[in-house]
């Protein structure tokens, strides 16, 4: 996907660092408002938490706050094949939480009511009307959420997809381009990679997931920000007939799993404790136990669940702030300078909004879209640069 760039200097409006599906959904919208996109990635567009997250495209549940911004993002999930060109296995299949403690359904109740005035409606079915609803579901469900229009989408085909995109818009796309310095000239951000190459732009985004907060820090804003490796996994495949997406809604970490079943028969799950990471090493550290205490939870939902065959696991990289909300929106420090990372393992719907969105604030310095709760300038004092 790579663009060679020949000369030692490039300059563009917006140089965009990470290459993940907010990092590639930017230069894509950032395109389409005509601004000139260079696009950095350290390996391959969509290689970590992008593409290895469980492929959710899930509204209910969210911060109340964030809704604007992944409902923006579900119409354009709708639309993704005629505004990119591809498709990225986009399901409408719904989205169902279902919940056995009382007090667990009892929060779904009131979710059901609080985010009406966002615009997400919400079917509940208590009892046996949940089983009678979903008939795969354990028999002694208390509750069921459903979100009709959410689904799942293939997180390995939708970062790279916006990336093709964004090239063929004109934007410049390096893979391979390790940032290993970012300095703020009186005019422009000037972006050197590990091979020599050198980048210019009055506007930079850091869309580096995990590794945000240490370029957030280069510029004196720090953050709390946590590394941590999902536990996912799929079975076998076995006839298809789990439509919509289900999670365990429970507020006890390890509980909440959640499993999906593509058309091809196999069923993907993942959530539950998650395990620790090496960002030097860019290596996610796989617990098998994380594996074993996962399966009473998928069972718990799912009886059937138990006879199938696990033939893959696997991790990711994704980066957790203190209070589980992202960090979006612009410096409070360093004019031209905009963050998008820290999405806490809950992103990959936000995707395309988040592009949207920042593509915006990059073109016009503003947006429709409420972005204060998810400001840097929520966390502690800054540090020294």
């Amino acid at each position: 996907m790579s663009q060679p760039v020949t000369n030692t200097t490039a300059r563009a409006d917006v140089i965009i660092v990470g290459g993940g599906i907010m990092g590639a959904a930017t230069a894509f919208f950032a395109r389409q408002r005509g601004l000139s996109v260079i696009l950095l990635e350290r390996d391959l567009v969509g290689q970590y938490a992008s593409g290895t997250n469980f492929g959710n495209v899930r509204r209910q549940g969210r911060f109340l706050p964030q809704l604007p911004l992944a409902n923006r993002s579900r119409a354009l999930w709708g639309d993704l094949p005629r505004l990119i060109g591809e498709n990225v296995e986009f399901l409408p299949s719904g989205h169902v939480r279902v919940a056995f403690k009382a007090k667990d359904s009892a929060r779904l109740e009131q979710y059901a009511q609080d985010c009406k005035p966002y615009g997400l409606e919400l079917e509940l079915y208590n009892g046996r009307k949940a089983v009678e609803r979903f008939p795969m579901l354990a028999p002694d469900v208390d509750c069921a959420s459903f979100s009709p229009l959410d689904g799942h989408a293939n997180p390995r085909l939708a970062a790279p997809a916006f990336g093709r995109a964004a090239r063929r818009a004109g934007a410049t796309v390096q893979e391979r381009a390790e940032v290993s310095n970012i300095t703020r000239t009186a005019e422009d951000f000037v972006v050197e990679t590990a091979d020599g190459l050198r980048f210019t732009a009055p506007l930079l985004q850091i869309s580096s997931g995990a590794w945000g907060q240490k370029m957030a820090a280069a510029f004196g804003e720090n953050l709390p920000l946590t590394p941590k490796a999902p536990q996912m996994g799929v079975t076998e495949p076995v006839p298809y007939r789990i439509h919509p997406v289900i999670g365990y809604a429970s507020w006890v970490e390890e509980e909440g799993v959640y499993l999906r079943q593509v058309e091809r028969g196999n069923i993907v799950f993942g959530g539950g404790l998650r395990s620790t990471v090496d960002l030097n090493t860019k290596r996610a550290q796989l617990n098998p136990l994380n594996l074993v205490r996962q399966m009473p939870h998928l069972e718990r939902i799912l009886p059937d669940f138990a006879r199938l065959r696990i033939i893959r696991t696997w991790s990711g990289i994704e980066g957790y702030t203190d209070d589980d909300l992202p960090v979006m929106g612009p410096s409070a420090r360093v004019p031209g300078l905009y963050y998008a990372f820290g999405f806490c393992g809950h992103g990959f719907q936000l995707g395309p909004g988040v592009g949207a969105t920042m593509a915006d604030l990059l073109a016009t310095g503003k947006t429709e879209i409420p972005l204060e709760p998810f400001s840097i300038a929520r966390f502690a004092a800054p540090v020294d640069p």
